[in-house]
């Protein structure tokens, strides 16, 4: 850009100098562009106008330039637009003062703004609009709308241009303000019939360099004026009419334009009287001629009529019709098939005859030619052999698949004026050929797998069309033979052969296989099959199935590497590296770095990206010498993987100082291990075993608690038996000895005590394997039964619980009432309630396994025992026997008392030799069924 500065200073002879400095510069100028060196132009110093306070005075304007005192310069503050400025005054110029200060001094700075063509010629109105009649005179003028530029000058509007200029011409006249006057002349008449509407581009052009413009159209319209006459479209019409016509029949129309508009162009027909018929009428505003009488063919075979055609306007034009009346043709053709085909093959040859025809037609001359066609858009054309005789034949190559089916319609017409005709459809089937192979919807395929799928997963599926019908389009899809890395395709994936699925057939590994190709091979049914081919490839998707593998440190188990820190390492020191890396790909394969645990957190710090381990401050003596850094490496799999590493880090500066210290680290670590192990495999097993004590707990609580509300709901009363005390008879059939025992029971069998013989009566038990699981009583020297006035006698039961004489044990004519056989004596301490219901199980057991001994009717206990007494004398108090206050139930099922038999025979220990005498063998005493039943709960 160039510029001009204009320098003049002017030195008064008063203490006060005054300068003054013009500069010239464009307008538009960038913020901080340099005006000119105003120090150097007013020969004033940086340092004066630094001391001076110099600044600039405007006054009341806006501040568009701005003083740099420390460089002496005058800068743009502010974007100048000199047509907001100044407007189209000229020159245009910014005035202000410059004032220093010590001593006090002025200078007037002038910076005139120049224009720059930076605003085109704009018009006020997008376009104007004109009405002119076609009859305007050439000469005809029309005033136009001004176009206004902002930039003054040469910048300024400079002229305009028209286009097209074929019937109007531009002229412009210059005022005395500087302005221009624009209008249009008429140079050409105008034809509303070429060209009703008129588009004109009127352009205004500055004298700028680049050089801009305006535009705006002007849209003319062109009125119509009546100057052309009608005109018929022929100058001759001719038609005909059959003689037996009825009134009212079309027979042509007659047709003229007139290219005015509007009633201008209105045209109207008529028939002059002076034509001297009254046969024919004419439509007066569409021209349709109709006949109004009867013609007859023998009386006048041709009429000549003049049709007077004319506008609004007075104008006119005359038409000529000529009617022929021609002879009535008013038999149609007969069709008559001779032989027809209902089937074809769509592989028939062209020429092939599908049927034969005989047309006949009554009527004489022309009226008895006959001319055969068919319909449009079939393979097939009928062709005439002798007058009467058609065939239709084929001439194209046929397919079903195009049209299975054919309604050939054959139209018979004469040559008559009207001509009349018939028809006849003949319907005509193609049968197939197997003449089109399956087609795929694409050439190929791509299909997608995520890995680790389920063998059997349906990946995608491939259609195949064929256009053929029934069994030739029945389609197969064969899986073609392949292999991919040596292996066969089919141990990859199958393909069904009725839907085209493709399933996997294994389980497949990004990491291993990424992608590969079948072929699949479809096949028709037809014979011979046509087949087709298509290429599938298949791309298996990763998972994030492979956790980051750490390369390095390197973690082995015999040995530990530490990394070297000297102690005068400084902040973002790199200590070492982890490296790691992922089978993965994509996003499943960026790796993260974090630090999971620390000796000091303080201290150390992992690059998230790279691994890097680093000093985070600096190493202070106080630091201890062995560091451990737990690293974890994770992927940004969904849901992410990860590995921990562990860093032994060694701050110290000689290796001597490192080796003592990590001496015991490998046995600290494996110590450290295996305690951390085992206290967690305790706590697993005290855990489950309180919860296991605690559950079984509970269970027997309520099992408890339910046995007890059934017992408390039963109808049946409990039934305590106290075994009763026999003295010796002496042949009477009663037991010799009395037999006391001390039960204790609780609700856990297995802390339940049997003692034997109180009152210095011991009693031994022995187990013989010869008895049976009797068990045999091996008896003191001394018998309480030999002291008939002891006091451990036993007291009389309550009557309600004596035998009556027949249940009584024995011979049935035992003597002595009920007193005598159970004994007077009274009990040695009141029974207890437990004690009473004790006797009663052992009572009711030894019934039940004397007879099993003995066999049946008799109660086994002794030879010496009457066979009188049998099991029917006595009641079986072993049925549904309730104990209050526990949850055993007294039961006489024999198979629950052999295995309680069993159980006994294997808790007990092997029998004893003893040198005392043995007893007979004889059933259990009540006294021996409870040792049994103290077994049986065991």
């Amino acid at each position: 850009m160039e510029w001009q500065v204009l320098f003049f200073i002017s030195v008064l002879s008063i203490s006060v100098v005054h300068g003054q400095v013009s500069y010239s510069i464009p307008e538009e100028m960038a913020k901080g562009a340099l005006i000119g060196n105003i120090a150097q132009d007013l020969g004033l110093s940086v340092d004066r106008l630094k001391s001076g306070k110099a600044y600039m005075y405007t006054g009341n304007t806006e501040e568009y330039i701005e003083l740099k005192r420390e460089r002496g310069v005058l800068l743009i503050k502010d974007r100048i637009d000199r047509e907001a400025l100044c407007s189209k005054t000229m020159p245009c110029a910014l005035h202000f003062q410059m004032i220093l200060e010590n001593p006090m001094e002025f200078y007037t700075v002038t910076v005139e703004i120049t224009d720059i063509n930076d605003n085109p010629p704009i018009f006020e109105r997008v376009g104007m609009k004109y009405e002119i009649i076609e009859s305007a005179l050439v000469g005809a003028r029309f005033v136009l709308e001004k176009a206004v530029d902002e930039d003054v000058g040469i910048n300024g509007l400079s002229n305009y241009a028209l286009n097209p200029s074929d019937n109007f011409a531009l002229k412009t006249i210059s005022r005395g303000d500087g302005t221009k006057h624009v209008e249009i002349v008429l140079q050409k008449p105008l034809d509303r019939e070429k060209n009703e509407h008129l588009s004109l581009i009127l352009t205004a052009l500055d004298g700028g360099e680049p050089q801009l413009s305006g535009t705006m159209q002007i849209i003319i319209t062109v009125l119509d004026a009546n100057d052309n006459p009608p005109v018929c479209l022929k100058q001759e019409y001719k038609a005909s009419v059959v003689e037996n016509a009825s009134a009212g029949t079309v027979i042509t129309t007659v047709t003229a334009t007139d290219v005015d508009k509007g009633n201008n162009g209105k045209v109207t027909y008529m028939i002059p009287k002076s034509a001297g018929t009254n046969l024919f009428e004419i439509d007066a505003d569409h021209g349709v001629l109709t006949l109004k009488g009867n013609v007859d063919y023998e009386k006048k075979k041709l009429y000549e009529l003049d049709v007077q055609v004319f506008d609004q306007g007075g104008l006119f034009d005359v038409c000529k019709v000529t009617v022929d009346v021609i002879d009535s043709n008013d038999n149609p053709p007969s069709i008559n098939i001779m032989s027809k085909s209902n089937t074809v093959s769509e592989n028939v040859k062209t020429e092939t005859v599908v049927t034969m025809l005989n047309i006949q037609d009554p009527d004489s001359s022309d009226n008895g030619k006959v001319m055969c066609l068919l319909n449009e858009n079939i393979p097939f054309s009928i062709k005439s052999t002798t007058n009467n005789l058609f065939t239709v034949v084929t001439d194209n190559e046929l397919d079903r698949e195009t049209s299975s089916e054919y309604n050939i319609t054959v139209t018979c017409s004469d040559e008559g004026v009207p001509s009349l005709s018939s028809s006849v459809t003949l319907t005509l089937q193609i049968s197939d050929v197997n003449d089109n192979a399956p087609v795929f919807e694409r050439s190929s395929y791509e299909a997608y797998i995520v890995e680790n799928n389920t063998p059997g997963l349906s990946i995608f599926t491939v259609k195949a069309t064929d256009a053929d019908w029934n069994q030739n389009a029945r389609v197969s899809y064969i899986l073609e033979d392949s292999s991919v890395n040596g292996v066969a395709v089919s141990s990859y994936v199958s393909v069904s052969a009725d839907s085209g699925v493709i399933h996997a057939v294994r389980s497949f590994d990004y990491e291993q296989i990424k992608d590969f190709q079948i072929h699949i091979k479809a096949q028709d049914g037809g014979s011979p099959p046509l087949t087709s081919n298509v290429t599938v490839k298949i791309l298996v998707q990763d998972q994030n199935d492979n956790p980051p593998q750490v390369l390095y440190p390197v973690q082995t188990g015999g040995s530990h590497v530490a990394e070297m820190v000297p102690r005068s390492a400084d902040v973002g020191y790199l200590v070492t590296k982890v490296v790691a890396v992922d089978l993965d790909s994509g996003q499943n394969a960026w790796l993260s770095y974090k630090l999971q645990k620390a000796t000091d957190r303080a201290l150390f710090e992992v690059g998230l990206q790279n691994g890097e381990i680093r000093t985070i401050r600096q190493v202070t003596d106080k630091d201890a010498v062995k560091q451990r850094l737990t690293v974890i490496v994770e992927d940004n799999g969904q849901p992410s993987r990860s590995a921990t590493v562990i860093v032994n880090v060694a701050v110290a500066d000689s290796f001597p100082e490192v080796l003592s210290e990590f001496t015991d680290f490998a046995h600290d670590k494996e110590y450290n291990d295996n305690l951390t192990f085992y206290l967690v495999l305790a706590l697993a097993v005290v855990s489950f075993l309180f919860i296991t004590c605690l559950v079984v707990i509970i269970s027997v609580k309520i099992y408890r608690w339910r046995q007890s509300r059934v017992l408390y709901h039963s109808s049946l009363p409990v039934i305590p038996y106290y075994p009763p005390r026999y003295s010796d008879t002496l042949g009477t059939g009663t037991l010799q000895h009395v037999y006391n025992y001390e039960v204790c029971r609780t609700t856990d069998s297995r802390k339940s005590d049997c003692k034997l013989g109180r009152a210095g009566s011991p009693n031994v038990l022995i187990m013989d394997p010869s008895s049976s699981g009797t068990t045999k009583r091996i008896q003191s020297e001394k018998s309480i039964l030999d002291e008939p006035d002891s006091p451990l006698e036993q007291k009389p039961p309550n009557n309600d619980w004596r035998f009556t004489q027949g249940q009584r044990p024995g011979p049935s004519g035992a003597t002595g009432g009920p007193e005598v056989a159970m004994g007077t004596g009274p009990w040695p301490q009141p029974p207890t309630e437990a004690e009473q219901l004790q006797a009663l199980m052992a009572a009711a057991n030894e019934v039940s396994e004397a007879t099993a001994t003995l066999g049946p009717g008799t109660m086994g206990l002794s030879t010496r025992y009457s066979p009188q007494f049998t099991l029917q004398h006595v009641p079986d108090y072993r049925q549904n026997v309730y104990i209050p206050g526990s949850t055993a139930t007294l039961t006489s099922n024999p198979q629950q008392q052999a295995t309680a038999q069993q159980a006994t025979q294997q808790a007990l220990p092997p029998p004893q030799a003893s040198t005392q005498p043995e007893p007979p063998k004889a059933a259990q005493t009540p006294a021996s069924k409870k040792k049994s039943t103290k077994k049986e709960k065991k």
